[in-house]
């Protein structure tokens, strides 16, 4: 028997982290020698991803190519002759991550993601048992009798992330891999000033133990919520962000690493100022996300409306691109408005493409008038600033939206493409454009929800290597043997922004691939 207790140690309980667990022993480890540890209670396993919507990006050939990676119930022949997928190819995927990221992606890790997109969906549909279905309710709008998919996203998961772990979970604890809770760990162990070769831990009791093992993943998230590091690294106006997921992701594998010795120490990669946000809804908990309502509190219907901050004032292109291309810095925008919050703002017609699950009344409180004057007053009770700049602002949109009308009859409302319906005429334009799904505000009733800033996971992080995800040290590309990483906390992979779903993607690709090289490094020793 070789001096440490297990092969591979996991810390974290997200996606990332139960992906690396199956697929390590898929690779020759012994289950039983697979420990995951978290610092949070079971109550609140899965980390980030039990918060998501559990949308998948991948590269496909169309509907026909992901018959086979969905529910049965999904391929009723009725329903699938209504649906239309576009192919999404390896270049699309590559190009919208470049896009969104100002091109400073790391291409080989890029390239890796897009490469296994494909794969890591058959296989987790296939082999550990995740139930994928068409994302009809998020990613597809009814166009004529028509479901048409919009923004490069198919599928997703029964539930959500609620789902995706239940699925993950089901698969890890099948095989018989142990857990402990609400442990955390404190060091790295190291030997010979060369190797990691475990971890010391508090346990709940208080207790310090050493556990040894052939190899550690870090698979434990970002600093998302930690204030005081958002406050460090992206700026003090993000300790009054929300906090979207779990409130254990304190940036504690950070922590590790930046504790291990000099000739081990990786250097922090990608964009430390950057992260995912969404626009949040206003009256949830500041400090962690609702195990019950998750993703609902989202409020992505914006394309369909405008956003106005308090001065009455609209901040951002709500038409720029799909929602999928702009939810993840349009929290940011939203942040930095007077007082860290805005409004929402829908007419009647409008309002009735939202998402139930995002603007049920069961959901979140909406004000709701027959006038946009009267909005414009019940909203003085939330914090509106400037009810004339309000109606004005509303005012000079329908009319910017009513000359490009009369100069471009032939565009037409279309929420499953970027329609080109806009607001910038050759006689009238708005200091911020609506470039597409631009449509007046004008039948009541009128409706808006206060939103702020929900901050999702950041960007900043470890450098691996993209065919093992073993961690780097130093500059020079060296790995550090027994030491890997997947998830959140690993940098350069998005910049800036990132393509909606291409999240939970990543980590399940270099959790696999974690694994994968955690089974051949074991079975070399124990040979």
């Amino acid at each position: 028997m070789l001096p440490w207790q297990y092969q591979c140690i996991i810390l974290g309980t997200g996606n990332a982290a139960l992906c690396t667990a199956i697929s390590a022993v898929e690779s020759g480890c012994d289950a039983a020698r697979i420990l995951i540890i978290d610092s949070c209670p079971p109550s609140w396993a899965g980390g980030n991803t039990f918060f998501t919507a559990a949308a998948y990006r991948t590269c496909h050939e169309g509907l026909s190519d992901l018959l086979s990676i969905v529910q049965k119930i999904e391929t009723d022949e009725e329903r699938l002759k209504r649906i239309d997928v576009e192919p999404y190819t390896k270049s699309q995927f590559m190009e919208d991550i470049f896009r969104l990221g100002s091109g400073k992606s790391n291409p080989a890790l890029v390239s890796t993601l897009v490469e296994d997109s494909r794969e890591i969906v058959g296989w987790l549909a296939h082999d550990v048992g995740v139930r994928f279905m068409l994302s009809t309710h998020r990613q597809a709008y009814d166009v004529g009798g028509r479901f048409k998919f919009w923004g490069g996203l198919v599928l997703t998961v029964p539930d959500g992330g609620k789902g995706l772990i239940h699925d993950l979970m089901k698969k890890v604890t099948d095989l018989g891999i142990r857990f402990k809770w609400e442990t955390t760990a404190t060091e790295l162990y190291v030997e010979d000033s060369k190797h990691v070769r475990g971890v010391r831990v508090k346990n709940p009791d208080g207790s310090i133990e050493t556990l040894k093992s052939r190899a550690v993943v870090l698979a434990c998230g970002g600093f998302e919520a930690n204030p005081q590091m958002r406050a460090e690294y992206l700026g003090d106006q993000w300790i009054n962000a929300h906090v979207r997921g779990t409130p254990y992701n304190k940036g504690d594998g950070f922590k590790l690493v930046r504790d291990l010795p000099v000739n081990l120490r990786p250097d922090f990669v990608g964009d430390w100022g950057g992260c995912h946000s969404t626009c949040w809804d206003f009256n949830s908990s500041r400090d962690e996300g609702s195990r019950n309502l998750t993703n609902a509190y989202t409020k992505s219907g914006y394309p369909l409306g405008l956003m106005i901050n308090a001065l009455g004032k609209r901040y951002v292109d709500e038409g720029a691109d799909f929602r999928n291309y702009t939810y993840a810095i349009y929290g940011k925008a939203t942040l930095t408005q007077p007082g860290g919050f805005a409004f929402q703002v829908w007419d009647n017609k409008s309002r009735q493409k939202l998402r139930v699950e995002e603007y049920g009344d069961e959901v979140t409180t909406k004000v709701q008038a027959s006038s946009v004057e009267e909005l414009a007053e019940l909203l003085e009770k939330e914090g509106l600033e400037d009810k004339q700049a309000f109606v004005a602002t509303i005012n000079e949109y329908n009319e910017a939206v009513e000359t490009f009308n009369m100069e471009c009859p032939n565009k037409t409302f279309d929420p499953s493409v970027k329609d080109g319906l806009g607001t910038q005429s050759s006689s009238k334009k708005l200091p911020i454009p609506k470039s597409n799904w631009a449509v007046k505000i004008q039948e009541p009733p009128f409706i808006s929800v206060k939103i702020t800033c929900g901050i999702t996971f950041t960007f900043g992080g470890l450098p691996i290597d993209a065919t093992t995800a073993g961690v780097k040290k130093g500059n020079k590309g060296e790995i550090i043997d027994g030491l890997f990483a997947a998830g959140e906390i690993v940098g350069d992979i998005f910049w800036g922004n990132y393509p909606g779903g291409s999240g939970l993607t990543a980590g399940a690709v270099f959790g696999r691939r974690a694994g994968r090289e955690i089974g051949a490094l074991v079975g070399q020793s124990e040979q």
